[in-house]
């Protein structure tokens, strides 16, 4: 016996509408599921029950990269179009949709933190661990990255520093060299004018004495007295007279 026609309208029954509700979200979300895995499509649903429990199911668990991507796209079909969502007329129909996506991003963040997750099925459960180990090997990958990264840039300094080391060396060693050199020169040249200096005092001693000049022979010298001259004067004066008494 074949399924019966389901008519389209609201359960009365609270009970059965609540069973039929958790049937339809899981077969609605398995087929979400299907769709993405076989047709390699970006797949995002969002369900919320009548008293305003969250329900999703987002391709790699990607539903705010999803949403941003529909949120470009319409803003894209709205500016095509002519549209103004910024006027006032379009806040009522743009305010549910930034509300389901606030708590679409506030679930999202608690289930990543590992709160709220009493409400996610086994196969939520699954995507947010998938999501989570991806998530994980993405960090490890960049850490590895940066880590090998910063062990080839202490490479790259350490083999600058070993070049300066070795540069450095070898400067110390030609002004060590220059230096020694220059010591031998100076060491070299007083040797040269001390062997100068004996030298020079060896010809000045071997060199005969300057001749001297002739010497004057020296007058005697007299001593006068005062009677001597007086004797000198009367033998003036007696010669005067006899030169006189003969002439």
């Amino acid at each position: 016996m074949g399924r019966g026609k389901v008519q389209m309208k609201r359960i009365e029954n609270k009970i059965s509408r609540q069973v039929t509700f958790s049937k339809r979200r899981s077969g609605l979300l398995k087929k979400a599921h299907e769709i993405s895995v076989l047709c390699d499509a970006e797949v995002a649903v969002i369900v919320f029950s009548t008293v305003g429990k969250l329900f999703e199911y987002s391709t790699d668990f990607s539903m705010v990269r999803i949403l941003d991507r529909y949120d470009q796209y319409s803003y894209a079909e709205r500016q095509r179009t002519g549209a103004d969502s910024e006027s006032q007329e379009n806040w009522p129909v743009e305010y549910p949709k930034l509300a389901a996506r606030i708590e679409v991003l506030q679930r999202k963040l608690r289930n990543l933190v590992g709160e709220d997750l009493d409400p996610l099925s086994l196969r939520e459960l699954q995507d947010l661990e998938q999501q989570l180990d991806t998530a994980l090997k993405r960090i490890r990958t960049r850490k590895n990255q940066l880590v090998h990264e910063s062990i080839s840039e202490m490479d790259k300094k350490r083999k600058a520093l070993r070049e300066l080391n070795k540069s450095l060396a070898k400067k110390v060693k030609e002004n060590k060299t220059m230096l020694e050199e220059e010591h031998d020169q100076v060491q070299v040249v007083g040797q040269q004018q001390t062997n100068q200096g004996r030298h020079n005092s060896s010809t000045l001693m071997l060199m005969p004495p300057p001749p001297q000049p002739p010497s004057t022979p020296t007058l005697p010298t007299f001593r006068t007295t005062r009677y001597d001259l007086s004797l000198s004067l009367s033998l003036s004066d007696v010669s005067v007279k006899q030169y006189a008494e003969g002439e």
